[in-house]
């Protein structure tokens, strides 16, 4: 088993409807504003970004975004990320009854020389951490989308 290597899967419903949830997720540079964990976002260029996120354990993960798919149509917006993690994420938005459910999917390999360091006896709290994170991102989702 490879310690520092990760796949995420968190199932976001939302009751608002996938256009109105695809149109915020595909603005990563506004993340701050609702998504507490996600501290700055920095725009290299239309489908490139360097993103910082900090979750409840004392320390920060810096990555560059690099777009690969975005698919209106298909609900899908997927991106490559290097530096601290290495891998990809995807986001799927789809009609789920009245509302929206989004999908975040993410395989990555830590890169981070700290993280890699306590991979084994960190890798349960990592992913708890993963899980807040997650959590209140949702919980900042909809708030940000019934304030729209």
């Amino acid at each position: 088993m490879d310690w520092n290597h990760y796949r995420f899967r968190s199932l976001w419903p939302l009751p608002v409807p996938p256009a109105a949830v695809y149109a915020v997720l595909e603005r990563p540079e506004d993340y701050p504003a609702w998504w507490p964990q996600v501290r700055s976002v920095t725009r290299l260029d239309a489908g490139t970004g360097v993103i910082t996120v900090r979750s409840v354990l004392p320390y920060a993960m810096t990555f560059t975004a690099r777009r690969i798919r975005r698919d209106p149509d298909a609900g899908v917006l997927e991106v490559t990320l290097s530096g601290d993690i290495e891998g990809w994420a995807r986001w799927t938005v789809t009609a789920e009854g009245p509302g929206t459910l989004a999908c975040y999917e993410q395989e990555v390999d830590v890169r981070k020389p700290l993280l890699r360091r306590l991979a084994v006896p960190g890798r349960p709290v990592f992913r708890a951490n993963h899980r807040l994170m997650m959590r209140a991102g949702r919980r900042g989702l909809l708030r940000h989308l019934q304030a729209v």
